[in-house]
């Protein structure tokens, strides 16, 4: 599709990273339903190619074979839009070590992905955005503490961080940024823990079981809609309430 076609789609656009699966897919999947064209970024050729061959085909959606930390990349890609209305950063890896066994190596991985890949995709689409454009941001429950991934909380923390500062510095511009803080989802880095794990973290939830990647892309939906444009700075945890505290019979 032309530059020249796309300034004539009246339709919004939204990038969304880590698009391929789990909670991106979902997200993708959910804004082309409300109405928007729809870019799926992911470095993960293999998801990329089952999330084309899952999709509808009434649905905007397209898929580039990215990664969001490659900031010369991501500018190749969002060069060739002729608009940008919502950036969702849904990239992202987990792991599960103990604090004595993380390695600066580990560490530096989970910083890369989690943390610069949001900056790095937030920037650029505020580069590109006019008045209006929102950039939705994908934390965790876990940036307010958990024990077994210490460098994944403090990644998640830092966007919760990066999310609050982005907000202050992009409201000159009318750019309305938040993040969503799911809990325990089901997506492919949970499934990868053991089944000892999976049961123990989903005993933890007051549902009793992990968020379908779904229900975290409504909360995306409503912070993407420019209806909610006055709304940022913000953290929306979906989490079935576990963060609000434990009930004590």
């Amino acid at each position: 599709m032309t530059r020249e076609i796309l300034k004539n789609d009246s339709r919004e656009t939204a990038v969304v990273t880590g698009g391929g699966s789990g909670i991106g897919r979902a997200t993708a999947i959910r804004l082309a339903q409300d109405g928007f064209r729809v870019l799926v970024v992911d470095r993960d050729a293999k998801a990329l190619a089952g999330m084309k061959a899952g999709l509808d085909g009434a649905l905007a959606i397209t898929c580039h074979e990215v990664d969001v930390c490659d900031r010369l990349a991501m500018c190749r890609l969002l060069d060739d839009e002729a608009r940008l209305d919502v950036m969702v950063c849904a990239a992202g890896i987990g792991q599960m070590l103990p604090f004595d066994a993380i390695t600066d190596q580990d560490f530096r991985a989970m910083l890369e992905v989690n943390l610069l890949g949001v900056f790095i995709g937030a920037q650029e689409a505020s580069r590109r955005m006019k008045a209006g454009g929102r950039i939705v941001t994908i934390s965790s429950r876990a940036a307010i503490g958990g024990g077994g991934f210490a460098h994944y909380v403090a990644a998640k923390a830092g966007v919760v961080g990066l999310t609050r500062a982005m907000a202050i510095d992009l409201r000159g511009k009318s750019i309305a940024v938040n993040s969503v803080a799911p809990g325990f989802t089901e997506t492919g880095i949970t499934r990868a823990l053991t089944p000892e794990q999976h049961a123990k973290f989903s005993a933890l939830e007051p549902s009793g079981h992990p968020a379908d990647p779904a229900e975290i892309a409504n909360a995306v939906s409503f912070l993407a809609s420019p209806k909610t444009s006055f709304i940022t700075g913000q953290t929306l945890f979906v989490d079935g309430g576990k963060s609000v505290g434990s009930l004590l019979l």
